[in-house]
């Protein structure tokens, strides 16, 4: 009786010892990834887009394809789609919650490359410490170039909808803030909120150093994009820090490129300096951090 409990109880140990730990959090997720910044912008700020990625052959089953596209939802919050035509989608802004998105997604994109075409994942295995991470997946070539849609009509391309399919496409299509991708800043969009117009930026500086350089910017009065603009906070998402302006509603996002540019130079000296901060610029980081939130 003694040695079957010894005997047990070092199979339990033995058994403790090779399950997989916890997931490790990632306060960067997408670091080391080719477009880091739109990465984020595509799981938090972005309402209809896709990007196309590429696979590392070892890592694609047979038959299936070795480019993945990439968008922020996909119909019903599927975590993936493996649709008809054999093109495998995975949605940014769905599925698990590990503490890391990159590993949360590259199950995603393993779960959709996995399921018979014409049918879409509807739930992933959980990650594990073990669970592969995009940077594991994805080509050390691949690109990451957004396209920016004015509705998910992407999810159905080359097909006729009818009936409850068409208009729930159509209700889906209702939701959609208008957004257009600036080509001043990588990562940069203006979006339309009712009768208000917004610029956000995904930063691609570490967030501590941005915050400094935003609030050197604040305190000299150098943070606006001319004219009836403000600078309104920045929220914190995936490690980066997002800056969010209050613009001119009667004006549109051409009409802030040059002002963008101009505003990214002014950032670029306050981010290499290396200066204290002063009485000033401490309270304007003060008061950027009170008004700061952190997305996921």
């Amino acid at each position: 009786m003694g040695k079957a409990s010894r005997r047990q109880r070092g199979t339990e140990r033995g058994t403790a010892r090779s399950r997989p730990g916890p997931v490790p959090f990632e306060r960067r997720p997408f670091e080391g990834l080719a477009g880091e910044t739109d990465w984020v912008a595509m799981r938090e700020i972005l309402p209809a887009a896709t990007a196309t990625v590429s696979l590392r052959p070892e890592h694609v089953p047979d038959g299936a394809p070795t480019e993945v596209t990439v968008a922020t939802v996909l119909p019903m919050a599927w975590p993936g789609l493996h649709r008809a035509d054999g093109t495998v989608f995975v949605g940014t802004q769905s599925g698990n919650a590990s503490g890391d998105a990159s590993r949360d997604l590259a199950g995603q994109v393993l779960a959709a490359l996995a399921a018979e075409p014409g049918n879409p994942v509807v739930t992933t295995a959980p990650a594990t410490a073990d669970s592969p991470r995009l940077q594991d997946l994805l080509t050390d070539d691949t690109t990451f170039e957004v396209t920016v849609h004015e509705g998910f009509d992407f999810w159905v391309e080359g097909q006729e909808l009818e009936g409850d399919a068409a208009a729930s496409l159509e209700r889906a299509n209702e939701t959609v803030v208008p957004t257009t991708k600036m080509a001043a800043l990588p990562s940069a969009y203006w979006v339309r909120i009712g009768d208000r117009a917004h610029i956000r930026l995904v930063l691609p500086d570490d967030e501590d150093a941005a915050t400094d350089a935003l609030a050197r910017l604040h305190a000299s009065g150098d943070d606006a994009l001319g004219g009836d603009t403000r600078l309104l906070g920045a929220f914190r998402a995936c490690g980066l820090l997002v800056p969010v302006w209050d613009l001119d509603p009667e004006l549109g996002a051409d009409d802030y490129e040059d002002e963008l540019t101009a505003w990214s130079t002014r950032y670029a000296a306050a981010l290499a300096s290396t200066e204290s901060l002063s009485a000033d610029e401490r309270r304007a980081r003060s008061g950027l951090l009170s008004r700061q939130v952190t997305l996921r």
